[in-house]
């Protein structure tokens, strides 16, 4: 089963919890009037795609129905699919790569969101697909558990992994990441991060000082702050996200477990209102199941008809 197939089948819930609901509504009112509005908008929200973007998604649809002269709820379903491509936009958005020199990547995100394994996977698909040489660094040094499944990770993907003791100084740990990656020649250096937020002001000094220190061995690093989302937690996504381009300036993000949830709405709600671009989706257990983020594939597979 290829990739597309794989999506289409992951994003199964999310289809019957967000799409066939909007294309119930759009059948069974056949006259476009306020009350089909208000059950679209309704359906959009209990879809997680957000009551902001919700809002705007049915203030569009009500401006292109004037617009096009529509008349039939069977009407608007491609309407709506042209409006959500638009706002997840039409490009793949590839990863930020340094011009020489290793490319570093600042991985951030709360515990618990797949954050390592997110982290191996990426590595698995830069060195497999894209014939890039990766490294990892375990600067999530606040938790044993999370250099050991790192280290683990390292071994699935074939690459290697700097690491200290739990208590490390994470930045330490960056450094002699960012050090070890420019001295050996590396393409990409990976650096797992802590993901507690119990103390915002401590989360946000710790990530100034490992971007304060890797910048004396590479001083455009990082190159890309990867956010990892979990789309199973719907609208704490966007709260995430929010949260952590305050504290990290995140410049990109990965959304993990898409399978199984009916809550991938919110990948509409993220792109819309954070203006972040999403740049990988998860959607499986497998190393292989994350992949660069293709809107138009996305819409497709959301909006395709009949079976896998």
């Amino acid at each position: 089963m290829g990739f597309f197939d794989r999506l289409k089948e992951g994003l199964a819930k999310t289809k019957a919890a967000l799409v066939d609901k909007v294309t119930s509504i759009m059948t069974v009112f056949r006259k476009i009037d306020e009350e089909l509005f208000e059950e679209l908008e309704e359906a959009l929200i209990q879809g997680d795609v957000g009551v902001e973007t919700s809002m705007k998604l049915v203030e569009s649809l009500r401006k292109e129905v004037r617009a096009r002269g529509l008349k039939n709820g069977e009407e608007l379903l491609p309407v709506m699919k042209e409006l959500v491509a638009d706002m997840l936009g039409s490009e793949v958005e590839p990863l930020m790569m340094a011009p020489s020199g290793p490319t570093v990547i600042l991985v951030v995100g709360v515990n618990g969101v797949g954050k390592t394994t997110t982290i191996g996977k990426l590595a698995h698909h830069l060195k497999e697909d894209r014939g890039l040489s990766v490294m990892l660094a375990a600067a999530d040094t606040f938790r044993a558990a999370a250099i050991d499944q790192l280290m683990v990770w390292g071994e699935r993907a074939g690459v290697p992994v700097v690491a200290q003791g739990e208590g490390a100084d994470p930045a330490a740990v960056a450094f002699d990441g960012v050090k070890a990656a420019r001295e050996q020649g590396y393409d990409v250096l990976l650096i797992d991060t802590a993901g507690r937020l119990h103390n915002k002001v401590n989360l946000m000094e710790e990530l100034r000082k490992i971007k304060r220190v890797i910048q004396k061995e590479v001083p455009e690093a990082p190159h890309e702050t990867l956010l990892v989302l979990d789309a199973t937690t719907g609208q704490n996504a966007v709260q995430q996200t929010k949260l952590f381009k305050e504290v990290a300036g995140v410049t990109a993000i990965a959304l993990t477990k898409l399978d199984g949830t009916a809550k991938g709405g919110v990948v509409v709600a993220v792109c819309d209102q954070e203006s972040v671009p999403v740049k990988y989706i998860g959607v499986g257990e497998r190393i292989d199941d994350l992949q660069p983020f293709d809107p138009t594939a996305f819409v497709d597979a959301l909006f395709a008809t009949g079976k896998v």
